[in-house]
């Protein structure tokens, strides 16, 4: 009868002192993110320099497209079917430094970035923006490449290549098993098939003509991806649109 009332009595006093515990611990940072910022470029309006009117650009309501794994290697995910938690990470933006179109981002820079910035957080989506006031092509001509070819791995004429090594990609895919990447322009393939393959196979997507990549921080933010759900058939074998917004501390 005795250890019984102990243990009566032990477990109370337990209970008062986790119950104690917890009313003393820190409350939860509620206000973690101050703004949000729309990522996603979908100007419509008329262009005069170039006779663009609004009826030839209809067609395209987003300039940003999310290239899904089923775009590159059929049988893998399209973008109404990557699972939801791959579609809401922690977003950091690294930058591409050097002026020259055909530069890309390598894995000296990613280690510079880290040593600065700390690890590249598990399962986060890499956006990598320039830094030669070049972030975005001009309208009309973003607009004729994105509806150009419905074969992902497409060549931009006077555009960049993937603007990150197959080194560096492979390595943040491999080691920092991140979900995706984002561009400020149009993601071009054509000069890595293999890399595109690889991107795919590891489940990644990639959002190409990103905007307002400019006011990111390189590293805190979270990135909200949202493609159609009831995306058209054709959007399962080209980019789709998207809608992108980014949680910022």
């Amino acid at each position: 009868m005795r250890i019984r009332s102990f243990i009566i009595a032990y477990a109370l006093v337990l209970a008062i002192i986790l119950f104690a515990d917890r009313r003393h611990s820190p409350a939860p940072e509620l206000n973690r993110y101050s703004h949000v910022i729309d990522l996603t470029a979908n100007d419509l309006t008329p262009n005069d320099s170039t006779g663009d009117t609004a009826g030839q650009v209809t067609s395209a309501a987003f300039l940003t497209r999310i290239i899904a794994p089923g775009s590159i290697i059929p049988g893998t995910w399209t973008a109404a079917q990557i699972p939801p938690e791959r579609l809401v990470a922690p977003l950091v933006v690294m930058d591409l430094n050097v002026a020259p179109p055909a530069a890309q981002l390598s894995l000296d820079d990613i280690a510079a970035w880290e040593s600065k910035h700390g690890v590249v957080p598990q399962g986060a989506v890499v956006a990598i923006r320039r830094s030669d006031n070049t972030r975005l092509p001009h309208r009309s001509r973003l607009l004729r490449s994105l509806g150009s070819s419905s074969d992902p791995s497409r060549e931009f004429a006077g555009f960049s290549p993937f603007p990150i090594t197959a080194e560096a990609a492979q390595f943040l895919m491999d080691a920092r098993y991140t979900t995706g990447f984002a561009l400020d322009q149009p993601a071009d393939f054509a000069s890595d098939r293999t890399l595109a393959q690889q991107v795919a196979l590891h489940g990644n997507y990639v959002v190409e003509g990103a905007s307002h990549l400019a006011g990111i921080p390189p590293t805190g933010s979270l990135i909200i991806v949202a493609p159609a759900r009831n995306a058209s058939p054709k959007d399962k074998v080209r980019p789709a649109p998207v809608r992108v917004l980014a949680m910022v501390r």
